[in-house]
């Protein structure tokens, strides 16, 4: 018998993007995000899955995860037409996106026993060197932290620099550049909030992270699965 954690993670590759959105186009965007936008994602052939969170504590308000095979998917012609041929109704709804943040990475490590309603999300950079120690530090505490109770997934991703600084259509028409932040970690939790808050600032305090090499500030966001959107077997989404 097998004992290996599974990954929880439905793909060797994510995009992490955090974003607000202009308060007066808030109905539309879930609208065009729910509608369109993740459809069209999950649509793209290696895409898995698409998630939507909005903040409980932490900023910026929503953080949204696409899960793919593999980095090829995140830098191959299919995503890169889609990215650089924005429909209509994105053209319109992406100037509304405030604050941005997106990181495509490559998942490092990831465990757990399903996919949580709940997500604690850092995201922050690490001295150039100190990477090595700071991921045997990430690797030796996740598992610790998967088996406290209520939490469901943990994973750990870094990202690939130049496919995340790529310029495109989608990235002309936002207000500011968007930051990209080259670590990643997600904590899932299936019971309280309060309870996945605690386990994480006991597990994985900021001080340690930043004594290990991170560089604060690291930011920390606590979130609330909104939708979830799955390609299926045998359909395009």
């Amino acid at each position: 018998m097998n004992n290996e954690p599974a990954p929880a993670l439905a793909g060797q590759a994510v995009v992490a993007i955090w974003h607000d959105t202009a308060p007066e186009a808030l109905p539309e965007y879930y609208e065009w995000h729910n509608r369109e936008h993740m459809p069209e994602r999950v649509g793209i052939p290696g895409f898995l899955r698409g998630r939507r969170y909005v903040a409980l504590a932490g900023r910026p308000a929503i953080f949204t995860l696409y899960e793919a095979e593999s980095m090829a998917v995140l830098t191959g012609p299919d995503y890169t037409a889609r990215l650089d041929n924005p429909t209509p109704w994105t053209r319109r709804m992406v100037p509304h996106l405030t604050n941005n943040a997106r990181s495509l990475c490559r998942v490092v490590h990831s465990m757990g026993a399903g996919q949580g309603g709940l997500m604690m999300t850092w995201r922050y950079d690490v001295a150039a060197d100190r990477e090595e120690e700071h991921q045997r530090f990430l690797v030796d505490r996740l598992p610790g932290i998967a088996d406290r109770p209520g939490i469901v997934g943990v994973h750990l991703c870094r990202a690939d620099r130049a496919a995340s600084a790529i310029q495109t259509g989608e990235k002309k028409l936002q207000a500011a550049t968007a930051l990209a932040p080259n670590w990643v970690v997600l904590v899932e939790g299936a019971s309280e909030a309060a309870a996945l808050d605690a386990a994480c600032q006991e597990a994985l305090p900021i001080e340690a992270m930043v004594a290990a090499g991170a560089i604060a500030p690291i930011e920390r966001g606590l979130y609330r699965l909104q939708n979830t959107r799955s390609r299926m077997p045998g359909r395009a989404a």
